[in-house]
């Protein structure tokens, strides 16, 4: 094939996230297309095949998109945006898969590291489902963003009073240690548990908001077996690792919904902590619920992980393993 050039202006902000810290951002593009990006200035100049500088020019669209936006890129951006460039058809504007606007009413908060965006056309599917159904599924395996933008998307809500609090609860199933054993209140008990979103709220909203948004009861956390008996009414709900709640206490947790109140339900179902695996509530809510009217699923794939592309390799090997093994088949078929 040919070898041609051409020239793609970029604003300085975009230049700067495209080219990446010693120019490893560009290092990545280079090698999965096999075309020269030069910067000459005012932009990149992109030498190789039509097929290359293509999806090369769709790659740079997508992350100037998101510098513009004022979101920090990182190599995981650029990844996603590689696997996007490749899979998206040829005639859908270039950045659609990585540079997605969020849905109308969905308007995230600005994190510290920048604007909150969805990376992947998964993510954005997700937030137009949590805001379109009252219930929503985010299912697949970890580093697919499914903790982090249900935070986003509920911090969101919570900023511009559109919901009075933000409960987040979660089974305690960890490794023999019961909340009953460890020391401090019930706050103390229940954040080793949740540290992960505690992390995403203080990257989202800052770490003295959320301070105070806890103290004066806007942001509540507790486990799932503190959730019987109640009403959340005009709350943002997540119950994040799911799996990991029997059908008991699955039915439970949601029926919890009140008047004015939203749930997102995360999890991975290959994932599962309890004895006996096919008791999860998780695989067993999905596949009763997924048809019904205001429930959303949207379920992460391998090729979603925006974590690290580290994440995602390990992640492609255990599935290729369960695959040939299947040692629950009738669980994987619930899910």
């Amino acid at each position: 094939m040919a070898r041609e050039s051409e020239f793609l202006s970029l604003s300085d902000a975009a230049l700067r996230a495209v080219i990446g810290p010693q120019s490893r951002h560009l290092a990545l593009i280079e090698d999965a297309f096999k075309v020269l990006v030069e910067t000459p200035g005012g932009g990149v100049s992109i030498n190789g095949s039509t097929r290359d500088r293509a999806q090369t020019r769709r790659v740079i669209e997508a992350l100037s998109n998101r510098a513009e936006a004022g979101a920090e890129i990182t190599e995981a951006d650029v990844r996603t945006a590689l696997g996007a460039a490749v899979t998206q058809p040829r005639a859908e504007p270039a950045g659609r898969a990585t540079g997605r606007s969020v849905p109308e009413g969905a308007a995230l908060p600005v994190g510290r590291r920048g604007a909150i965006a969805p990376k992947t056309a998964s993510q954005a599917r997700y937030l137009e489902m949590l805001g379109r159904c009252e219930l929503t599924f985010g299912v697949g395996p970890a580093g697919t963003g499914k903790t982090f933008l249900a935070a986003a998307y509920g911090a969101s809500l919570l900023k511009r009073g559109q919901v009075d609090r933000l409960v987040i609860t979660r089974p305690a199933v960890e490794a023999g240690e019961k909340l009953g054993f460890l020391p401090g209140d019930l706050n103390e008990k229940v954040d080793p548990y949740l540290a992960p979103i505690w992390e995403s709220l203080n990257d989202i909203l800052g770490v003295d908001d959320v301070r105070r948004r806890r103290e004066k009861g806007e942001i509540e956390a507790a486990p799932i077996a503190f959730m019987r008996g109640r009403t959340l009414s005009h709350a943002f709900i997540i119950v994040d690792e799911a799996q990991n709640t029997s059908r008991m206490q699955m039915k439970m947790v949601l029926t919890r919904l009140g008047e004015g109140a939203r749930m997102v339900v995360t999890g991975d179902p290959s994932q599962v902590d309890l004895l006996n695996p096919r008791d999860s509530g998780l695989a067993h809510a999905l596949r009763i619920l997924k048809d019904v009217e205001g429930v959303g699923v949207q379920q992460f794939k391998s090729e979603d992980v925006v974590r690290h592309a580290m994440v995602e390799r390990i992640v492609r090997a255990y599935d290729s393993d369960a695959a040939r093994s299947r040692p629950f088949p009738d669980l994987e078929d619930d899910a």
